[in-house]
């Protein structure tokens, strides 16, 4: 696999290109392949170098089609990630799993559990050997919308850039370039929690431990906290657990030890304690805190918002990875549109119907929270029909209008919480 150091860029004192995106992770990537294959000149800007950790690490199956529009699948499919056919959930006694394969929704219903340094160079990789020019190391220091928009860059050499594109795409994550330099930031409608987490050597020697599944389990004496684990396909493992900074013991200290907050967390869920009894930490202990976001505006005629650029909800369904790919899909077929000469409404073409599935996650995140979405999870006896529905959306297809938890998702939510606590 390429390196990228591989590919060398004369220094020149400008460029020009059709479309600058700013960051080279999933929604980066995947956007300038789709760009790129409609023969448009576009520029990946990225700021470290790959490979570089992030989390976000189980995908949902509804990527696998995006990725697949990206001519990337065959590359993702022969890499040896961890198969994934569903998620597993757990609080106290109860357990139920859903089967992504038995969905209402056609599509994907697998898909894989990756570690993202390698899956992000992976989609990088892939794109260059497109032809796509990717440029590392590269921070975009200011940015101009005028009659187009003009990036000022500097490089690690500590040379200075300018970048005239017709069109600006970020893609750089919880980077949030754009919503800085152009002011968008907006307070999340989501309460602020916190994220410790690491990769372990995880030792499971429990024969029934699905490792095909995310496992989400729920915090015995606080529904508010939970924990997820995420097998690799190596015998590691990624795990974490989120809450409001005061419930996660020992991290509202200056000087906490987070891998012994980690510990702790892990310690106070029963099942986790004994699954995990064997297991070895591999790295230092990470936090992510008030990691929700939101913007005033995800797009227009200058420039779009991909993914974590524009809101992010809750690691909780792994949604963060499927809006990312979904956004770069949306917004390269108006952009496409835009750049062959063609008005396009970003609002009704691109912001409007990617809220609706972001819309549609909210739903459930909330309701996760309040816990009325975990009653319906651990009811016992649910309706085949209406758990397939719920599975759709699970498994990342919470764009789909014929799915009535889709196009009426806080009623239906509503209807069926409603049935499972009368």
């Amino acid at each position: 696999m390429s390196t990228d150091n591989a590919v060398q860029h004369d220094y020149a004192p400008s460029l020009n290109v059709d479309v600058a995106i700013i960051g080279a992770g999933p929604s980066g990537s995947i956007a300038a392949s789709l760009l790129h294959a409609q023969g448009k000149r576009v520029v990946v800007l990225e700021k470290q170098h790959f490979p570089r950790f992030s989390i976000g690490e189980s995908l949902l199956p509804c990527c696998m089609t995006v990725i697949e529009q990206a001519n990337m699948l065959a590359a993702v499919e022969q890499a040896g990630f961890q198969f994934k056919n569903g998620a597993a959930f757990k609080y106290r006694d109860k357990y139920t799993q859903f089967d992504f394969t038995d969905k209402f929704t056609s599509g994907p219903g697998t898909t894989f559990q990756v570690e993202r340094a390698n899956f992000d160079k992976l989609l990088a990789d892939e794109a260059q050997k497109q032809g796509v020019d990717i440029r590392y190391g590269h921070s975009v220091e200011s940015i101009e919308l005028q009659a187009e928009p003009k990036l000022v860059l500097i490089n690690e050499q500590g040379q200075q850039q300018i970048v005239n594109a017709q069109f600006v795409l970020d893609a750089s994550g919880f980077g949030r370039v754009l919503p800085r330099l152009l002011d968008l930031e907006k307070p999340s409608s989501l309460p602020s929690r916190s994220a410790v987490f690491n990769h372990i050597r995880d030792n499971i020697t429990d024969k029934n431990f699905d490792r095909n599944k995310i496992l989400i389990s729920v915090h015995p004496d606080n529904q508010d906290i939970w924990y997820w684990l995420i097998p690799f396909s190596d015998g590691r493992c990624s795990v974490g657990v989120v809450g409001k900074a005061e419930q996660l013991e020992g991290l509202t200290t200056d000087d906490c030890d987070l891998n012994q907050v980690l510990t702790t967390m892990i310690n106070q869920e029963p099942g986790l304690k004994q699954l995990l009894a064997n297991a070895e930490l591999i790295n230092q202990s990470a936090l992510l805190k008030g990691y929700s976001a939101n913007v005033s505006t995800l797009a227009t005629d200058k420039f779009a918002l991909l993914g974590n650029a524009g809101e992010f909800l809750d690691p909780v369904f792994s949604s963060g990875v499927t809006i990312a790919m979904q956004s770069a899909s949306m917004a390269t077929k108006a952009l496409i549109k835009q750049l062959d000469g063609h008005q396009v409404d970003w609002d009704q073409e691109y912001a409007a119907p990617l809220m609706k599935g972001v819309d549609t996650f909210r739903t459930y995140v909330e309701a996760w929270y309040d816990c009325r979405f975990q009653d319906a999870i651990f009811f016992d006896d649910p309706d085949p029909k209406v758990k397939q529905m719920i599975c759709s959306i699970l498994a990342g297809y919470a764009w789909d209008d014929n799915n009535p938890f889709v196009s009426e998702s806080k009623r239906r939510l509503d209807m069926v919480v409603e049935l499972c606590r009368s």
